[in-house]
């Protein structure tokens, strides 16, 4: 130590806390992390809107705090005009309620690609066409606790049996007639499969499937919204579904590709997809659910020289594991598929539930950055 220089150690021989003053004048330690603004207690009431319930929540910690910073970053997706906003729609989001939610973020210029599952579009094109799902049971032993003594097993076993006689497929809690998958397959063949009898992708297809949708619902005069893919077909969204032989849609598609002209190509959509990355100026990421549509939004970004400045993930999923579905969006950084300066949030918890209140919470913000109201 230089003579000139003052002594500051102690008596043990460690430097001194630095510290400061609080209001009070009492003495704090200097602390690099400890920064943020004190917890604060939410409060509700009658009439508040459900921006203003999610403001609240940023009041709160654990996953209320984290809802309102996915509603924040998926209101500035929404309101700055030069971003891409990718959305990935994962697990039974359509069978069980969610369709119209997506169709009208489609509608609104709000999603520029949608990744889902050919099962959500197969369900998807079952209400198009005229088909319903139906509130059902999960877990008959709750409504007969004392059936089989209590033997649950044996209950939810009978359960599913009887369903099968009736001809009911089960979803959890929603319920299916088998006859709406022949409608659907009727649909296909008489509507779909003509106009492309040859190779193509499957976002060519998908978009076709669109078409069919929309006419077929005007044409049967369908009370239901005509949904998804319609949407998406008639406002130019590509729909991809990189895993579509995983789904009834999949296996109709190959049935009919053995006696015709009809086949798709797995890789086309890549060079469509990676060209519509590589123009975003900005690009964000809504992940609904994990599997291959999850991995198939953020891996583009492994195709391009960017990344995704935004990203939402709602899922119930956890990380210990390792699994992809659980993954969380800080490990995507790692394979540059964020940017380091990206802003993310996961939520944890039931897409049926967290899917609607970010997204309308979202979408009221959205209105008021676009004002210049924040």
């Amino acid at each position: 130590m230089s003579e000139d220089a003052p002594d500051e150690s102690t008596q043990d021989g460690n430097a001194p806390d630095e510290t400061t003053q609080d209001g009070n004048g009492h003495a704090e330690p200097d602390r690099e992390e400890f920064h943020e603004a004190p917890i604060g207690h939410a409060k509700v009431r009658a009439g508040m809107s459900v921006g203003e319930l999610a403001t609240e929540y940023g009041k709160a910690g654990i996953g209320a705090a984290t809802v309102d910073r996915a509603v924040d970053i998926y209101a500035e997706m929404l309101a700055r005009e030069d971003v891409t906003n990718f959305f990935g729609l994962a697990g039974a989001m359509v069978p069980t309620g969610m369709r119209a939610i997506v169709a009208d973020l489609i509608r609104d210029g709000h999603i520029d690609a949608l990744v889902t599952t050919g099962a959500n579009l197969t369900h998807d094109a079952i209400e198009a066409v005229g088909g319903k799902h139906h509130h059902g049971r999960a877990n008959p032993q709750d409504d007969h606790p004392a059936a089989h003594g209590g033997d649950s097993a044996a209950t939810a076993r009978e359960h599913d049996e009887s369903l099968r006689e009736e001809g009911v497929d089960r979803i959890y809690n929603v319920y299916l007639p088998q006859e709406h998958f022949a409608l659907f397959e009727t649909h296909l063949r008489e509507n779909v499969f003509p106009a492309v009898e040859r190779r193509v992708s499957i976002q060519e297809f998908t978009a076709e499937l669109g078409r069919a949708n929309a006419e077929q619902n005007d044409a049967r005069d369908v009370a239901e919204d005509p949904g998804i893919a319609a949407a998406a077909y008639e406002h130019d969204v590509p729909i991809y579904c990189p895993a579509i032989q995983d789904s009834v849609l999949g296996i109709q598609a190959w049935i009919y590709s053995q006696t015709s002209e009809f086949g798709l190509d797995a890789l086309g959509d890549m060079t469509h997809l990676s060209d519509l990355a590589f123009d975003a100026e900005r690009a964000g990421a809504m992940v609904v659910g994990g599997g291959v549509p999850k991995n198939y939004v953020l891996q583009t970004m492994l195709t391009i020289p960017d990344a995704y400045d935004y990203a939402v993930q709602l899922t119930m999923d956890p990380d210990h594991t390792g699994g992809l579905s659980g993954a969380t969006l800080d490990e995507a950084r790692s394979w540059g598929k964020l940017e380091r300066s990206a802003r993310n949030a996961t939520v944890v918890g039931d897409a049926t539930i967290t899917l609607p209140l970010v997204v309308a919470a979202a979408r009221e913000r959205a209105v008021a950055k676009s004002d210049g109201a924040e």
